[in-house]
């Protein structure tokens, strides 16, 4: 074995008496440091490319941080060659192999931002993930295959690290003035770092990152940058900081450059919303009007509209709005927000021009949709004589002309009128003889002439309200106009007249900060609640120890055989179970107030108590509803838990019991609370299921209050399935049943109502032997007359809605419907999940106010509009297509004076006639079109109800319609 290793040969070293031992431990208490000197770029460049260890990669990090700091040193934002090679190299191979160590290190980490955060550094690392996200996307053999995804994830997560700070654009402008060459070169830097962080690049890369990484089933936390809504935030913050800098006249154009490019990301409300917050907590919005008004004109309009539109929801809604209560009174949350909106305007007559604009032409939504800021404005343009004037002329003009009066929704009209009345009592204050010109002139006698004379009631009650108070003001009192006015209209006149009183002063914005500050000190309530897992509440078993009492049994008689023994009490379902632990005692008992019912709908906790409050809600409500004051006192309360309600325990009812208590909510106040449902349809932060909720209160609502209480009632539970076996999952029986049923109580309705409205026109065709075939509903049933059909039909029933649909109901469902489509094209509520169902709500209202309500021609005018206008949405989906085909049928139906339709509606007739026969060519008929067979059936019986009101009065139709 010892000849196996034979040495080859014998050297002796002589080692000094200093040497070093050739055996060294490495590491240990001791670290080694590295012998790596930068003195350049170029040496820091070599460096980066010879595959540096770690102590020379923070050798160059602390160089490339120095060198920053130095007013004359090299920056790696700076277009040039070494800077650039220098980036590339470091996020191209340095950071990929580094990177898990350097984010543990709090100084190596700052470094490593403090070099990267410029327009070079997020470009390359943006460039750097372009190529990953398509290599993760390529399907690969299994030994081809690269770890792309985890370079991916470090990317991303080096993209969070550069753009996490709320100074990240203040420190990359002061980079630019410090070491720019030139005005042309910082001008130049900052566009392409503007062009980078605040247009949408970073929001669509990342997010592309993120879905890839779904598929690749990576587990991690989903990154901030590919939230819009946060990445608009975070932008919103760091652009309200820069209005902090002192800023010279060559670098104002800059910054104004961010906050323009910053409208293009499509967040507009939550960037202005949270510049707002910072600029009011920070004092800047002086600074930040400085600089609104150096930009372009129409970005002036478009951040003046937002501005107006976050304080309206962050501030203004606050403040209720009741016709009961005197609306003069002032508060420091209303001087707050004219102060603000009147520092944004200052000066500019661009702003003060737009202001008036927007008053009168309902240029921003929130002003119609908010008495409150209305109110601001109004205070704000008064401060200018002049533009004052313009305000109320122009508003008379538009409020009294004929156009206006018969397409504009009727919610637009009310804001217009309650704008007068304000505006008329600044000007009586400050120059009466002008208001007495304007009373006497011939647009404002006229313009009450063509309200007076319009056919319909709100209409003529908001001419009556404001020309009696304008009349009040200067006429002496045996000439003023006089209307009789009795009950709820004699109470809302005068309120208009108390109107003229309100006088708004410009506050101080740091009101607005100390509201702020109490709103964050508050509880969050009516949030999303968690799902939590049912619990069962165990008694404890305590074993005893020690001596027991034994009862001793006896076969003698006892003297207490006249005792009567208890009865044995009722079995309890849970006195079933053997195992004692499953016993719960503590059942909680059904709420007998209000408040515990709220109590119980918030505990979502307590499953039982929970349910049982869920499950008593309605009849709770409806019991109490005309007992005392305790469900109006609370009512608003009630009604937002229940609208935000989830059913987080998973309930078998849970759908029918909250729809059912919903609709006592409605019905315990028609006239507040159906406007206030309509509200948070449009403006409250709801899910599509939860918003459909809300239409189909408003619905069924309404045909309770019509006298149709057991068809809507019936409406809510879902007829008993007749099938013969076992049906499928409901998913595949849904797609195999050969006529599913609708699932929704609207849906149900609409079905059952479609062919309640064929059926007359179905007996027609059937007696006239004429017609399309295609109006025979059923194949299997015939009819043998139309005086058949006529019988089945439901006496008439006292009405109850027909008062309150449409200022309470329709109106203000309309009206905010336009102000939501105007706001923004692409809205959800033009969507296919939403739109059919506002339909037919619309169409559902109507047939329940019937043929004889007051405002039926206003209805019927401003519906018409609506559904014309929803055509180009119905092209390509049926379901919108046939929601809008039943809203005109239903319309038509409604509408038993014929005439009148024929002369107030005949372009709006012929319109539809034409319209609906495309419709029906367009459709292919036969079997193998179901949904297809099913919209021809609509369409024909609106071109029939067409055709018969066409025939009957063509010459006055003719007529009409010689001008179209």
């Amino acid at each position: 074995m010892d000849d196996f290793l034979t040495p080859v040969s014998i050297t002796n070293v002589k080692r000094t008496q200093n040497a070093k031992p050739l055996l060294q431990e490495v590491g240990g208490s001791e670290k080694r440091k590295s012998s790596v000197i930068i003195e350049s770029p170029e040496k820091a460049l070599e460096v980066l490319k010879d595959l540096p260890d770690f102590e020379s990669v923070e050798s160059v990090l602390g160089y490339l941080v120095a060198e920053t700091e130095r007013e004359d040193g090299l920056h790696l934002m700076l277009p040039e060659p070494v800077a650039a090679n220098i980036v590339f190299q470091f996020v191209t191979t340095t950071l990929p192999d580094y990177w898990h160590i350097l984010k543990e290190r709090k100084t190596q980490l700052h470094q490593v931002v403090r070099c990267l955060q410029n327009p070079c550094g997020i470009g390359n690392v943006m460039t750097r993930l372009r190529p990953l996200i398509a290599d993760c996307r390529q399907k690969k053999a299994v030994g081809e295959a690269r770890d792309s995804a985890s370079h991916t994830v470090d990317l991303l997560d080096i993209l969070e690290k550069l753009l996490h700070s709320e100074q990240c654009l203040i420190q990359v402008w002061s980079d630019i003035r410090k070491h720019g060459k030139n005005a042309a070169q910082k001008k130049m830097i900052w566009r392409e770092f503007v062009t980078q962080v605040v247009s949408g690049r970073i929001i669509s890369l990342v997010a592309e990152a993120e879905d890839v990484l779904k598929e690749k089933e990576v587990s991690r936390t989903a990154s901030w940058l590919a939230d819009g809504s946060g990445y608009a935030t975070w932008l919103g913050r760091n652009v309200a900081n820069l209005s902090e800098i002192e800023l010279n006249e060559e670098s104002v154009f800059m910054v104004a450059e961010a906050y323009s490019k910053a409208l293009t990301l499509g967040y507009t409300d939550q960037i202005v919303r949270s510049m707002l917050l910072v600029m009011i907590e920070r004092d800047s919005v002086t600074a930040f009007a400085s600089q609104l008004h150096k930009m372009k004109v129409f970005e002036q309009r478009k951040y003046l509209n937002a501005i107006v539109s976050v304080l309206t929801k962050q501030y203004l809604n606050k403040i209720a709005e009741n016709t009961e209560v005197s609306p003069s009174e002032s508060s420091p949350l209303l001087a707050g927000v004219t102060a603000l909106i009147g520092k944004l305007v200052g000066n500019s007559d661009t702003l003060k021009e737009h202001m008036v604009a927007s008053l009168i032409k309902s240029g921003i939504p929130a002003l119609d949709d908010s008495l409150a800021t209305r109110r601001c404005v109004v205070a704000v343009i008064a401060k200018n004589e002049g533009q004052l004037h313009t305000l109320l002329e122009s508003s008379l003009k538009t409020f009294g002309d004929p156009y206006y009066i018969k397409h504009t929704s009727v919610i637009q009209q009310e804001a217009l009128s309650q704008t007068i009345a304000i505006t008329c009592g600044y000007v009586q204050r400050s120059k009466p003889l002008f208001l007495t010109m304007v009373a006497k002139s011939s647009y404002h006698t006229s313009g009450m002439s063509n309200r007076i004379g319009s056919s319909s009631p709100r209409v003529r009650f908001l001419g009556i309200a404001v020309g009696t108070a304008i009349s009040k003001m200067v006429d002496k009192p045996e000439t003023q106009l006089k209307f009789e006015l009795e009950g709820d209209e004699a109470a809302e006149a005068q309120w208009y007249q108390r109107l003229t009183h309100v006088d708004d002063k410009l506050g101080k914005i740091s009101d607005l900060k100390a509201q702020e500050k109490k709103t964050n000190k508050e509880p969050v309530r009516n949030s999303a609640p968690k799902p939590v897992a049912k619990k069962t509440t165990k008694p404890s078993i305590t074993e005893i120890q020690g001596p027991r009492i034994v009862e001793v049994l006896s076969d003698e008689d006892d003297d207490d055989d006249d005792l009567v023994p208890y009865s044995k009490p009722d079995s309890d379902p849970e006195d079933e179970t053997d195992d004692p632990t499953e016993i719960n005692r503590d059942k909680p008992t059904a709420p007998v107030y209000i408040r515990d019912l709220i109590a119980g709908l918030r505990d979502t906790e307590n499953y039982d108590r929970h349910a049982l409050a869920l499950s008593t809600a309605a009849p709770l409500i409806r019991r109490k509803a005309n007992f005392g004051s305790e469900v109006l006192d609370h009512i608003e309360e009630l009604a937002t838990i229940l609208a935000g309600l989830n059913n987080s325990f998973e309930l078998e009812k849970f759908t029918e019991q909250k729809q059912k208590a919903l609709i006592a909510v409605l019905l315990a106040k028609p006239a507040a609370m159906a406007p206030w449902f309509a509200r948070i349809f449009f403006s409250g932060d709801y899910s599509l299921t939860q918003r459909t909720a809300l239409l189909t209160t408003l619905g069924l609502g309404a045909r309770e209050l019509a006298g149709l209480k057991d068809d809507a009632t019936d409406a809510l539970t879902p007829p008993a399935s007749s099938f013969p076996s076992k049906p499928l999952p409901p998913h595949l029986h849904a797609l195999y049943a050969s006529t599913p049923t609708p699932s929704t109580p609207l849906a149900r309705l609409t079905s059952s109502m479609t062919k309640q409205l064929l059926f007359p026109i179905a007996a027609q065709a059937a007696d006239a032997l004429t017609g399309p075939s295609i109006l025979k509903v059923g194949q299997s049933r015939t009819f043998s007359s139309r005086m058949e059909v006529e019988a089945r039909r439901s006496k008439p029933i006292p009405n109850a809605l027909s008062q309150l649909v449409a200022d309470a109901f329709f109106f203000p469902l309309t009206g905010r419907w336009w102000l939501a489509v105007r706001a923004s094209a692409s809205s959800i509520y033009t969507s296919v999940h939403l739109l059919p169902v506002f339909l037919h709500t619309l169409a559902l209202l109507m047939h329940a106010s019937g043929p004889n309500t007051l405002a039926l021609p206003q209805m019927t005018r401003e519906m018409w509009e609506l559904l014309l206008a929803c055509r180009g949405h119905a092209v390509g989906d049926k379901k919108v297509l046939s929601a809008v085909l039943f809203a005109l049928l239903m319309l038509l139906e409604t509408n038993a004076d014929k005439e009148r339709l024929a002369t107030e509606q005949g372009r709006e007739l012929m319109e539809t006639q034409e319209w609906v026969k495309g419709v029906f060519q367009g459709l292919p008929g036969g079997k193998e079109g179901e949904e297809d067979e099913r919209v021809r059936v609509l369409a024909a019986g609106v071109v029939v109800r067409c055709q018969e009101v066409a025939e009957k009065y063509q010459r006055r139709l003719v007529g009409s319609m010689m001008d179209y």
